[in-house]
């Protein structure tokens, strides 16, 4: 029986820990920093008043038609952006950092549709928003807001991919789509997930179309510590030791 959490066969899922859940969201600190990872897959840096997601991927479903991957139904963009409302107007932050991959590709970017662009201005209005560069969107798009190839805010380093060697305090970062895999008592739960180490957290991918690389993948092992935890996302967030995902 295999469950993502969130549809039926959900009520049967392992029972997973949640220290430090609160209504933000599971509590962590990186660097001397308190934030909060959401069920969205958002994070949330209170005392900076900074929510920051990764690979929104808007426009997939257009860049895949355009290039003959396949049609998908073409409302992601603004399904994505109104979870993404949903965060803002519960949290009301004065900066939002989209953390790389906002964009499937830059054609995507020029091409949004009127009603995603207005979207766009209206949740940047009235506060600081940050595009970092991608790799699917290394250039700037002519939006709402500044974009930047990476940013520091207090001890932490936000950029779209890890770098292997972390410079000091904390970073934040994205690119991977991490999932998480569990298996217990013949129940497998394939949920998105933060990755989290005493350096980093790796966040997942917010868009809604998008896929998932397996958080027990050796690329994780050349960037986490042994310790690492992975915080599966749900109805709430969960967390689980990184040793324990696969199946």
């Amino acid at each position: 029986m295999t469950t993502d959490g969130t549809g039926a066969g959900a009520h049967a899922a392992p029972a997973l820990s949640r220290p430090g859940e609160t209504a933000n969201g599971a509590r962590i600190t990186l660097a001397g920093a308190e934030l909060f990872l959401r069920p969205s897959g958002a994070l949330y840096w209170p005392d900076e008043s900074l929510l920051c997601v990764g690979d929104l991927h808007l426009g997939r479903a257009e860049r895949l038609a355009r290039r003959g991957a396949g049609l998908l139904p073409p409302y992601e963009t603004l399904d994505t952006l109104e979870r993404l409302a949903a965060e803002v107007a519960a949290l009301g932050p004065r900066c939002v950092i989209c953390l790389g991959d906002s964009f499937d590709d830059l054609l995507a970017a020029e091409g949004l549709e009127d009603a995603a662009l207005a979207r766009i201005g209206e949740l940047a209005a009235g506060r600081r928003w940050i595009w970092v560069a991608g790799n699917h969107d290394p250039g700037p798009a002519g939006l709402p807001g500044s974009y930047r190839g990476a940013l520091s805010v207090g001890p932490l380093a936000f950029r779209h991919v890890a770098q292997a060697k972390p410079a000091p305090g904390g970073e934040v970062s994205a690119h991977y789509h991490p999932k998480g895999r569990l298996a217990r008592r013949g129940i497998v739960v394939t949920r998105r997930c933060f990755l989290v180490d005493s350096h980093r957290v790796i966040l997942p991918a917010f868009g809604t179309y998008t896929g998932g690389l397996d958080a027990s993948d050796p690329v994780f092992d050349r960037l986490l510590d042994r310790e690492a935890q992975a915080y599966l996302l749900g109805r709430t967030v969960a967390c689980v030791a990184r040793a324990r995902l696969g199946a």
